[in-house]
């Protein structure tokens, strides 16, 4: 099995081959070369004129069969090639899908936290009027209490920022 992939894969590449070469300007030289010497063989009495032409068509037949084949092998191939891409070009779209609901739903998430936050906010302002006697102590648990909140409005700020940052690069993908 694998030594006639392997032969399969030979014949391909010089069917490859040929074609590339028959594209060529080389090909095209050879070409004109045969042509006018097949024509100048009867007018120099060399072969009849006859004979010339069941000959040269003859050959111009069977080399045009072979080039469609191999073009056709060509196209086959290029088909394919086409086919991976575009299944690879839907599988992205679909990673990148998922990845805006995902990017929607943390985004969701992060607007609740903030609300959250806010609430946790006020409630500490309450208390600080409510408390405003208590010592002193009571007012640096609460001082803490707002450096951690404001810290994590930081974070959730810097994860708002990575989140844009993300939804541009796949906006960026989806245009490309």
């Amino acid at each position: 099995m694998k030594a006639q992939h392997e032969k399969i894969e030979v014949l391909e590449k010089i069917a490859n081959g040929i074609t590339w070469w028959i594209g060529s300007i080389p090909s095209l030289i050879v070409h004109t070369l045969f042509f006018i010497t097949s024509f100048l063989l009867p007018a120099l009495n060399i072969v009849e004129f006859d004979k010339m032409l069941l000959i040269l068509t003859t050959v111009v037949s069977l080399e045009a069969i072979y080039l469609a084949i191999f073009i056709q092998m060509s196209v086959n191939k290029s088909h394919e090639k086409i086919e991976e891409i575009s299944e690879d070009i839907e599988d992205i779209q679909e990673d990148i899908e998922e990845i805006s609901e995902d990017i929607e739903e943390i985004s969701e998430d992060i607007e609740e936290i903030n609300e959250d936050i806010e609430d946790i906010q006020e409630d500490i302002e309450e208390i600080n009027e409510d408390e405003e006697d208590e010592d002193h102590n009571e007012r640096a648990k609460n001082v803490m209490l707002k450096s951690h909140v404001n810290s994590n409005k930081n974070e959730i700020k810097a994860l708002k920022d990575q989140i844009s940052e993300l939804q541009n690069m796949i906006d960026q993908l989806k245009k490309d």
